[in-house]
């Protein structure tokens, strides 16, 4: 029986193949056709975050250190990320994507869902006309360099592992009539959200292709999810709409790897203050304030510390943030530090988007808050950290500006 949705299929996925490196490779020629890597950091042991078509077609991927990437391939480019050239990308792109419609929602920087449903613009193009055109403008209004796969499908996640089906420059498109055919050709874990670990969940019931999942009744799906996840893949499956709701943002946060072991906490208080200001705007410009502080340590021994408080106020000011921070890891046993700390995070939790001001006895909240306004005002006009703690003064380029996955901020 064919119980896959039969509604047309009105979403569109957008996809920006090997976003960084291709950006780059748009705004300089002489990258163009070379295996490329962009990476936390251009040292040994920075994080590749893209890597080129042509590094991906080495075995070059996300998630490799930069000295993995150059046993593959010696003559690796290695780029550190220029945030201000993929947001440029991504604002070009929604320009693009209004002129066919208002209803879109970014993913992350380089993906993007487009639903069409009751746009006048279907009866005169189908889906895929408009999906060619989206991508010979990107081409011919953004960078011809850049190269985008587009999936079709009657809800979000149908569409995206429509858009994963070719790559790069892909057109494809899942529905009631080719869902069976396309579902027989992928892996469990080709799907989106079934990695390793529900991999083998699933084949612990007996599911082992996309084809047996599909084919799974409720009870045996929740079997092997042990939750309500089971019956969301169920109806996933079938082409129906359940990942609609946009879940609201639960931390801000920020985290830096030491390129050298740390001689103790005085030379660590700049990073840390540094962490907390960054962390504190990017709560700002989101319009939101905090009432929980985490600190997380990563030691070169590879042992690991961690703590988080609530606060019996919201916060909003960097200043604040890094009063708590510093509370917090000042609580850290000395003898985990001996080895010299490799990775350290703050972030902000219990999130509150609000635009009122509660009033202190002791303290003018109003006052703090134009004052912050101001600072932040002033160093995005003239650029991060024009006006700064003093204690920041020496910290220079580190902790630089990167893209979140999650958000183009």
């Amino acid at each position: 029986m064919n119980d896959f949705n039969k509604s047309p299929s009105t979403i569109m996925h957008i996809d920006l193949n090997s976003c960084f490196a291709t950006i780059e490779q748009q705004a300089n020629p002489f990258l163009r056709g070379k295996p490329l890597a962009v990476a936390a950091y251009d040292s040994p042991g920075g994080c590749i975050l893209a890597s080129s078509v042509e590094a991906k077609e080495l075995g070059i991927k996300t998630g490799m250190r930069v000295k993995e990437g150059r046993l593959i391939y010696p003559a690796l480019i290695v780029l550190e990320p220029d945030p201000d050239k993929y947001r440029h990308v991504h604002l070009a792109l929604r320009e693009v994507f209004r002129d066919y419609t208002n209803n879109f929602i970014p993913r992350s920087i380089d993906e993007f869902v487009l639903d069409f449903t009751g746009y006048p613009i279907l009866k005169n193009k189908d889906m895929f006309e408009i999906g060619k055109e989206i991508g010979q403008r990107i081409k011919k209004e953004i960078g011809d360099w850049l190269m985008v796969s587009i999936g079709i499908g009657p809800c979000r996640f149908i569409a995206k592992t429509a858009s994963n089906l070719k790559k790069p420059n892909g057109l494809e498109e899942i529905n009631c009539k080719n869902y069976l055919e396309v579902y027989s050709k992928l892996k469990l874990t080709d799907l989106t959200g079934i990695a390793s670990r529900n991999e083998i969940r699933l084949k612990g019931v007996g599911i082992g292709s996309v084809i047996d999942f599909y084919h799974s009744p409720i009870w045996k799906l929740k079997a092997a999810f042990s939750s309500i996840n089971g019956y969301y893949w169920y109806l996933r499956l079938r082409g129906y709409e359940i990942d609609g709701v946009e879940f609201s943002r639960r931390s801000f946060g920020n985290s830096y790897a030491m390129p050298y072991s740390n001689g103790g906490l005085g030379e660590l208080l700049p990073i840390l203050q540094k962490l907390c200001e960054k962390t504190g705007q990017r709560l700002r410009e989101a319009g939101f304030k905090a009432q929980g502080i985490s600190v997380f340590a990563f030691y070169r021994d590879r042992s690991h510390w961690h703590r988080s408080k609530t606060l019996s106020k919201e916060i909003f000011d960097s200043r604040d943030i890094y009063k708590e921070a510093l509370k917090i890891f000042q609580t850290c046993p000395a003898e985990l530090q001996r080895s010299g700390i490799h990775t350290i995070a703050v972030s902000c939790f219990n999130l509150k988007k609000t635009k009122t001001v509660q009033c202190e006895f002791f303290a003018d909240v109003e006052k703090k808050k134009n004052l912050v306004s101001a600072i932040d005002s002033i160093n995005e006009t003239w650029g991060d950290f024009v006006v700064t703690p003093a204690r920041m003064a020496l910290t220079g380029d580190l902790i630089k500006d990167r893209i979140a996955f999650g958000s183009p901020r």
